[in-house]
């Protein structure tokens, strides 16, 4: 139990740092309405989680890397929060395309890494 605790809490430190440094590389990049460092982010965090699941992994693998890791670096409330901010902006548009963006896309490359993972 404890162990599983320390797998979980190591991966979630590499998971939070990734998300940061991809965050913070993205934004300097582009200065679009659309969040798009988030939406890279959950969709490629969606796409290894399906992998890893495909890969049928160890238990201590996916509680490193996918409930400690992949947790920290996908990020659902940020999702909201941009969403009501750009609600709050008025920018109806962007927030829908980000909306079912997301959604989509992430269920996509969640299937895509799910299928490549069950080959290896």
């Amino acid at each position: 139990m404890l162990f599983n605790f320390i797998v979980v809490g190591i991966g979630g430190f590499l998971g939070a740092n990734a998300r940061l440094i991809v965050t913070n590389w993205i934004k300097k990049k582009s200065n679009m309405k659309f969040p798009v460092a988030t939406f890279i982010i959950n969709v490629s965090g969606s796409f290894l989680l399906g992998l890893l699941i495909g890969m049928n992994i160890s238990e201590a693998y996916l509680l490193l890397f996918g409930t400690g890791c992949l947790g920290a670096f996908t990020t659902f409330s940020t999702f909201q929060l941009e969403n009501k901010q750009l609600l709050t902006e008025k920018q109806k548009t962007v927030s829908i395309c980000y909306f079912l963006s997301s959604y989509a896309f992430g269920l996509l490359f969640a299937f895509l890494g799910f299928q490549l993972g069950a080959i290896f």
